[in-house]
C-alpha cells in the first residue's frame, strides 16, 4: 500500500479533474447535461482508480485499477472530442484538455507496465500444505513406479 498523493500521475489526474470541471461549467444548461455529467464522472474515475489501486492488496490488483484508469482516460478523450464537435466546448478549451488526457494515458500505461514487471518478479506465496522446495525435490526425484513403491 502506498500514498497515492505522492504519485505524479495522480497529482496530474487530480489537476485534470479540476480543469475538466471548470471547462464543463461553461456548457449550456439545456441539452447537454448528460454529456457534462459523463465527462466529469469519467475524469474523476481516472484519479479515483489510481487511489483505489494504491490500496490494493497486490501489485497485480494495482495494475488492474490502473487499467481501468487508462480506459477512463480513453473515454474522456472521446467525450471531450464529442463536446468540441457538438460546439459545447470551444477549441481553445478542448486542446489543452485533450493534450493532457493523452499524456495521462501514457503515464498510466508506463506505471502499469512497471507494476506488472514488479509483480512478475515476486515469488508467488506457497500454499500452507505445500512442502518446501527440498521436500518437493525429493519427491520429484523418486522414480519408482506406483507398483514398486510398496
Amino acid at each position: 500500500m502506498q500514498d497515492f498523493r505522492r504519485l505524479v500521475v495522480w497529482q496530474r489526474a487530480h489537476a485534470f479533474v479540476l480543469d475538466v470541471r471548470r471547462a464543463t461549467d461553461a456548457f449550456p444548461r439545456a441539452g447537454h447535461a448528460a454529456l457534462k455529467s459523463q465527462i466529469r464522472r469519467a475524469a474523476e474515475s481516472i484519479a479515483s482508480n489510481i487511489v483505489e489501486g494504491c490500496a490494493a492488496a497486490s501489485r497485480k490488483d494495482f495494475a488492474r485499477y490502473l487499467d481501468i484508469s487508462i480506459k477512463s482516460a480513453s473515454e474522456v478523450d472521446y467525450q471531450l472530442q464529442l463536446a468540441r464537435d457538438l460546439g459545447v466546448l470551444g477549441h481553445d478549451a478542448w486542446k489543452p484538455l485533450a493534450r493532457e488526457v493523452v499524456e495521462l494515458r501514457k503515464m498510466l500505461s508506463g506505471l502499469r507496465r512497471t507494476v506488472l514487471t514488479a509483480a512478475a518478479r515476486e515469488r508467488p506465496p506457497r500454499p500452507p500444505d505445500q512442502p518446501d522446495g527440498a521436500d518437493a525435490r525429493a519427491g520429484a526425484n523418486d522414480r519408482r513406479t506406483p507398483e514398486t513403491q510398496t
